[in-house]
């Protein structure tokens, strides 16, 4: 009885199980094949939904292993590695020009290399600028301290 006048007023019915819309008439859900007995009839699809529903995860990552080669993600692990690689003294900064002018496929190792080079033409210039002030500076207390003392 509850459900006929519930179906009266146009309420739609969710799953309790994947909280995906049921059809009107349906047995099963269509989506995860759970008995519409189990479903909720509500105005507004359920936020809490059971621990099990990875569906949408699942769908949204699952052709991940369909990315060509040149765009696959590097995993937090790898970027770690890659920083431990460039921060050598000489040979990571060899590398880190040939990974940031095309000595990988990997859009993604190109990119990184590239703002690594950036980052490190940035603090070389920092650098620059703050030995040429203190420079000038050192060279001018030593000029007028070198004038008031003649020995």
């Amino acid at each position: 009885m509850e459900n006929l006048e519930e179906e009266k007023k146009g309420a739609k019915k969710f799953c309790a199980n994947c909280g995906k819309e049921i059809a009107k008439g349906s047995e099963f859900c269509s989506h995860c094949g759970t008995s519409t007995k189990a479903s909720v009839r509500v105005e507004t699809q359920p936020t809490n939904y059971s621990n099990n529903n990875n569906n949408s995860y699942q769908n949204e990552y699952a052709n991940l292993a369909n990315i060509p080669s040149e765009y696959k993600p590097i995993s937090m692990w790898g970027y770690f590695g890659y920083e431990l690689l460039f921060s050598l003294p000489c040979v990571g900064f060899i590398l880190l020009i040939v990974f940031s002018f095309g000595g990988t496929q990997n859009k993604n190792l190109r990119n990184f290399a590239r703002s690594y080079f950036c980052l490190i033409i940035v603090l070389t210039v920092i650098l620059v600028l703050l030995f040429v002030i203190l420079g000038i500076g050192g060279a001018a207390a030593y000029g007028s301290y070198s004038r008031y003392n003649n020995w």
